[in-house]
């Protein structure tokens, strides 16, 4: 095994473990340290509304195809997202970009964490519109780590990728899930300005629970904020984000947030089930079961949302295709697709 500065190299580390990528990057694996304090997982079966069916259908397997004979690399894949094959199939896939290190430490991620010290990919802007153009994209999400280190939180690569994607894809529509850019409102505009079609930052939780589910540096009130001048900025362009339940909220909680989030005017909201990544992070506190979710959904539209989009195995991005159709995902009981 190789070392550098006396870290293994390794190219895949123990959850917890810290570790230097091919970039020579220190990271811990998964986002969090191993400590002897953590809880172990819950034995037993998860509830069968949490069992996600076999990817399957014709253009999933064409797109399967595509990426692996160019090697191209999804957040689907490699976050093993539920709805992979509904999302491939609708001609929809979602991207991470600027690397796969992240200069936070949030307790219900699994992201790695580090300091990448200013490293970016300047290619990755041509690689990510060539991507999207072989996979036959209809609609991308753009998504990325924070990045910190960078001294516009990385805004201005983010921008770029979605540019190019643009001008390579003239027809396919582009989100972008960006990070808060630590509330640089500058930084905000630069990505809202680059020509996309969505702009989304997840509050993630209530306002009660932000911390410790969400790393120091980010907070509920950041987040309303990058997400109030993105509207203001450019009304024109979607705004969107996304909360987990089962971390220990409450009716009264989610609906305040609901209420928060359209006083600023977000158009788009995603309500899904925490699943606990790994023993070193956050337990889960409950599992919702779908009616509730139906429920969400049915509060959150009498608020004026666009669409909200929820159900157990729903993530931000799941029928991200559908946020330009306006209140119209197609979804029955529990956030399951109907067509």
């Amino acid at each position: 095994m190789s070392e550098f500065k006396g870290i293994p190299v390794v190219p895949t580390a123990r959850s917890g473990q810290k570790y230097v990528t091919p970039q020579g990057i220190a990271a811990i694996k998964d986002g969090i340290k191993a400590t002897a304090a953590t809880a172990p997982l819950p034995a037993g079966r998860k509830p069968a509304w949490l069992r996600a069916p076999m990817p399957a259908g014709q253009r999933f397997d064409a797109v399967r195809q595509t990426v692996r004979e160019h090697r191209l690399a999804t957040v689907c894949e490699e976050a093993k997202c539920p709805n992979i094959g509904e999302c491939w199939n609708a001609g929809t896939a979602t991207l991470m970009l600027m690397g796969e290190v992240c200069t936070r430490a949030c307790r219900f991620c699994a992201v790695d964490t580090g300091n990448p010290r200013g490293w970016l990919d300047e290619d990755e802007p041509a690689n990510a519109a060539r991507t999207v153009q072989l996979m036959g994209l209809r609609y991308v999400v753009l998504t990325s780590v924070n990045r910190d280190d960078l001294e516009d939180g990385g805004a201005g690569h983010f921008a770029a990728c979605v540019r190019e994607i643009k001008r390579l894809c003239t027809e396919t529509a582009v989100e972008a899930l960006t990070p808060d850019f630590q509330g640089v409102l500058e930084d905000v505009e630069a990505v809202v300005d680059s020509g996309l079609d969505v702009f989304a930052q997840n509050v993630e939780t209530v306002r009660r629970l932000t911390h410790p589910v969400r790393d120091p540096r980010a907070s509920y009130e950041q987040t309303l904020a990058v997400l109030a001048h993105a509207k203001r900025h450019r009304p024109e362009v979607l705004t969107k984000t996304s909360l987990m339940l089962g971390l220990g909220e409450t009716d009264d909680e989610i609906l305040a947030t609901m209420d928060d989030l359209r006083a600023i005017g977000v158009d788009i909201l995603t309500l899904g089930q925490y699943l606990r990544p790994t023993v070193n992070h956050l337990a889960v506190q409950r599992f919702v079961a779908p009616e509730e979710f139906d429920r969400y959904r049915e509060a959150a539209l009498e608020r004026g949302f666009l669409e909200c989009v929820a159900g157990p195995l729903v993530r931000s991005s799941y029928r991200a295709e559908q946020a330009l159709a306006r209140n119209n995902a197609g979804l029955g009981a529990g956030g399951v697709a109907t067509r």
